[in-house]
């Protein structure tokens, strides 16, 4: 996979029978069995290698728990996950998982170390596309294949109902791999298949970018204002919803208490999992609000300028400030940002950010920095100013856009 030129991700909608959301359940359960089992492993090892002296007992304990961490070992310890509804590949995913969780954390440190997963409504496993004896790998020729277009078949699961946006992926007829795939259920109990692509072709056959080079400056009270002038506004999907969430997470708080003072178990309470589901639903509809939102944003910048610049925002230190970290986190910067990045590499855009230092302090026209020569540095509630050495009239975000495409063409410049 990693040796292909292009790579794309593919999510679609399953629609699994009841006999196959069994087998997707005991594929989750046991590739968090295993996560957990590797995690406790390792936990046990760094404390029992603690000890200094030479005891036999402890080395006995330490050469078991080495020759245990693999997939064929865990199985043969655990009678269970010999189940064979349970796919090979979900194993050595789940431990490989972990080893790029602790690749995670040694490359970046506040990532925290592995723990344990919990048991949730959240159903996930991985497995991968193999090709037995193809010389070439393609959509339909895999362990992992499209039958029709709406039919795939995963392993262990058979034919599955699928819809989404795979249908213009079907019509190409060039070499196309599928690597590891993921088979999820959400909170909200709606099943997806998450695929990895790859191939020596783009996936994304576009025009050449409209010439034209634009820099954004991203706020709360407007989501974005480009460099030419142009505000677009920000939705508000979680504060339009807030109310309602309230009403239902109080009604789903009641329902607990309530199944507890009657010493019910939760997953068994159909009235708590009914106002669960609701209440999941709720989320997920904020959620899917903002990433069509972002996504529609996203393409079309991308799509009609050839250079995008924006400031480069660091959303974790910007969430320490509690007045606006609700409107922050219900903007999404980071998801937007995130998606201008992979979307200049599939248009052929090129896309970058640059430090925001001083971008709303600076004039555009004559670069006077405010807070220097005696003069005030401009508070949040300044929404337009005037230049003291240059008398010009801003308006604060557009020139701010306008610094940062500044800088942009000048990081260009140098580079």
């Amino acid at each position: 996979m990693s040796k292909l030129a292009y790579h794309y991700g593919l999510k679609v909608r399953i629609y699994p029978s009841d006999e196959q959301k069994q087998i997707i359940k005991v594929n989750s359960d046991a590739s968090r069995f295993i996560y957990n089992q590797m995690v406790g492993i390792n936990q046990e090892i760094h404390q029992l290698k603690r000890v200094s002296l030479p005891i036999d007992t402890i080395q006995m304990r330490l050469a078991q728990l080495e020759k245990r961490r693999n997939a064929r070992e865990l199985t043969n310890h655990f009678s269970f996950l010999a189940d064979p509804q349970i796919d090979s590949l979900t194993k050595a995913n789940a431990i490989q998982n972990y080893q790029k969780a602790w690749q995670q954390f040694l490359k970046v440190h506040h990532a925290g170390v592995p723990k344990f997963h919990r048991k949730s409504a959240v159903w996930q496993y991985q497995t991968n596309c193999q090709y037995p004896g193809q010389t070439e790998a393609k959509l339909t020729n895999g362990t992992v294949r499209f039958v029709s277009t709406n039919q795939l078949i995963v392993p262990k699961l058979g034919k599955l109902r699928i819809r989404g946006s795979h249908k213009r992926l079907l019509k190409r007829l060039l070499d196309t791999r599928i690597g590891t795939v993921t088979i999820m259920k959400d909170a909200s109990d709606r099943f997806y298949l998450a695929m990895q692509l790859a191939s020596d072709w783009p996936f994304v056959v576009y025009e050449e970018s409209q010439p034209g080079s634009v820099g954004i400056d991203l706020n709360i009270e407007n989501f974005l204002t480009d460099s030419n002038g142009q505000v677009v506004a920000n939705p508000r999907h979680y504060r339009n919803s807030r109310k309602r969430l309230a009403k239902e997470q109080r009604t789903l708080s009641r329902r607990a208490r309530r199944a507890k003072r009657e010493h019910r178990s939760l997953k068994t309470s159909q009235n708590y999992q009914k106002q669960r589901r609701l209440v999941a639903q709720l989320h997920d509809k904020v959620r899917t609000q903002r990433q069509h939102f972002l996504h529609q944003l996203s393409t079309t910048l991308i799509k009609s300028h050839d250079l995008v610049v924006a400031e480069e925002l660091r959303s974790k230190n910007l969430l320490k400030n509690h007045a606006l970290a609700m409107s922050i986190s219900d903007v999404g910067w980071r998801t937007f940002l995130g998606m201008l990045t992979y979307k200049a590499a599939l248009y052929g855009t090129t896309f970058m950010t640059v430090n925001p230092r001083n971008t709303t302090q600076t004039c555009s026209k004559c670069t006077f920095v405010m807070g220097t020569e005696g003069t005030k540095k401009l508070t949040l509630d300044q929404r337009k100013w005037q230049c003291p050495r240059c008398q010009t009239e801003h308006i604060r975000d557009w020139n701010a856009a306008q610094n940062i495409l500044n800088k942009g063409l000048k990081k260009i410049k140098l580079a």
